[in-house]
């Protein structure tokens, strides 16, 4: 008894004393914010006021009477660092005094200041995360309430969600509902960030983006990408990517609700937004690479669209070199794309023409030493794509001969092999001995002949 009583009085002189105050304050301010809740709970604000901030690191300057010089990291480690201190900074005489009048309490009257200590406590206790998503997701069923507090519930939830468990637990506490419900909500800063947060918590999470698909969110969001509102746009494309992204079956139903028509409108559309398409077309290339990984699976049809292929070839025209480049690499994987076809790409998209057009637009903007490098990045990425072109190019070739007009050629049947392969190919002279190794099928014996008559004027990596 005597050595518990001993330790009580040394806590309640830290509570009576430096310590209570400070407790004090710090469960005022928290009362402050239960009584200034519209929904009448506690809640713990992403937006706190930055006068409220210092209004209360001024009061616990004042009441507890920190040394500027004192070596603190703004809080305790635990109460027994906070009874640590209190004795420290507290009078012995004082100290001791206390420590006899608590002696002399009464078994019933120290149970009481125990328990009043402990509901103290409790008010100071922080929520955890699931507790706070609670929060939000009822102020956002609260339709009492103003529309400034559903904005930040939202924005709470903005931040709630990016740790994977807690995106994991959206569902389970009804929120997801929620959150896809507001995409319809007739103020445009819900919407936006509604669809921001349906795309936080999506991002490289399979259970998460199934149940959004589950819920109906994917035809909404392609609807919103076409808003007039720039910011809603973006962050509704960004959510669509993030619920398609590496996920097949999302993938699936994207191109049956015209997913393609989605991306042909925006690259088209000279008036969208730049970062608007820059998201496109860094899409367009990140789902290309996606079936390029999956061989194993059925390539989806999307890509079948030369009119989409079209409007991502003719960003390489581009002024904006952040677009060219992404232009660039979504091409560089359209073209790997065994649904994609050659001709498609030379004859519809022009893509010879828009390669050589860059080459000389780099040309020209190599006169500025400070972007020189990633001019010259650029340079060596289109020519990456104009060889992967040719290539695709001979390789159809190679698989369709066309009818060719043997009708003038007198020389040997032997080297009709070579006529044709002269008559047909129409690329660079660099790829030439390429097309003709596929080609050749002659006797032996005529080998070194055709050799000798092909004239190789290409890199030695292709010889």
């Amino acid at each position: 008894m005597g050595r518990t009583a001993s330790l009580l009085a040394l806590w309640l002189l830290f509570s009576a004393s430096v310590g209570a105050a400070m407790v004090m304050a710090m469960a005022m301010a928290k009362a402050d914010s239960v009584d200034n809740s519209s929904s009448g709970r506690l809640f713990w604000s992403t937006a706190k006021d930055e006068g409220d901030l210092m209004r209360l690191s001024e009061a616990q300057e004042t009441t507890v009477g920190v040394d500027d010089n004192a070596d603190l990291d703004g809080g305790f480690s635990s109460l027994d660092g906070m009874l640590q201190w209190a004795i420290g900074h507290s009078d012995p005489s004082k100290l001791k005094e206390t420590a006899q009048d608590v002696q002399r309490l009464s078994p019933n009257e120290l149970k009481k200041r125990q328990m009043e200590i402990k509901e103290l406590m409790e008010k100071l206790k922080m929520p955890s995360d699931a507790q706070l998503m609670q929060i939000a997701i009822a102020d956002l069923n609260n339709s009492s309430l103003s529309m400034e507090d559903h904005h930040r519930a939202l924005q709470e939830l903005l931040i709630l969600v990016e740790p994977i468990d807690n995106a994991n637990d959206l569902n389970k506490l009804g929120g997801l509902a929620v959150v896809i419900r507001e995409l319809d909500n007739p103020d445009t800063e819900i919407r936006t960030t509604s669809a921001w947060i349906l795309g936080q918590a999506s991002q490289n999470n399979p259970i998460v983006q199934e149940q959004v698909l589950e819920l109906g969110a994917l035809t909404k969001l392609m609807k919103m990408v076409n808003s007039s509102f720039v910011e809603e746009a973006t962050k509704a494309l960004y959510a669509v990517s993030a619920l398609i992204r590496n996920n097949l079956a999302a993938q699936e139903l994207f191109y049956a609700k015209a997913g393609d028509l989605m991306f042909q409108d925006i690259l088209s559309n000279p008036n969208s937004d730049i970062r608007l398409r820059r998201k496109a077309v860094f899409l367009v290339g990140d789902l290309a690479e996606c079936q390029l990984e999956n061989t194993h699976k059925a390539v989806l049809p999307i890509f079948s669209n030369r009119h989409l292929l079209k409007s991502v070839v003719d960003l390489i025209a581009s002024s904006d070199l952040d677009l060219q480049e992404k232009a660039l690499i979504a091409v560089n994987n359209l073209l790997q794309l065994r649904t994609t076809e050659a001709l498609d790409f030379k004859d519809y998209c022009d893509l010879d023409g828009a390669l050589e057009r860059m080459r000389k637009q780099l040309q020209q903007l190599m006169e500025d030493e400070y972007q020189r490098d990633y001019l010259m990045d650029l340079e060596s990425l289109r020519r990456e794509v104009e060889l992967v072109f040719h290539q695709k190019l001979v390789k159809w070739q190679v698989t369709n001969r066309r009818e060719v007009d043997t009708g003038n050629y007198k020389g040997p049947k032997a080297l009709l092999s070579l006529y044709e392969t002269m008559t047909i190919y129409k690329g660079p002279k660099a790829l030439y001995t390429l097309y003709e190794t596929v080609v050749y099928k002659g006797p032996k014996a005529l080998l070194s002949l055709y050799e000798t008559m092909t004239i190789y004027k290409g890199p030695k990596a292709l010889w």
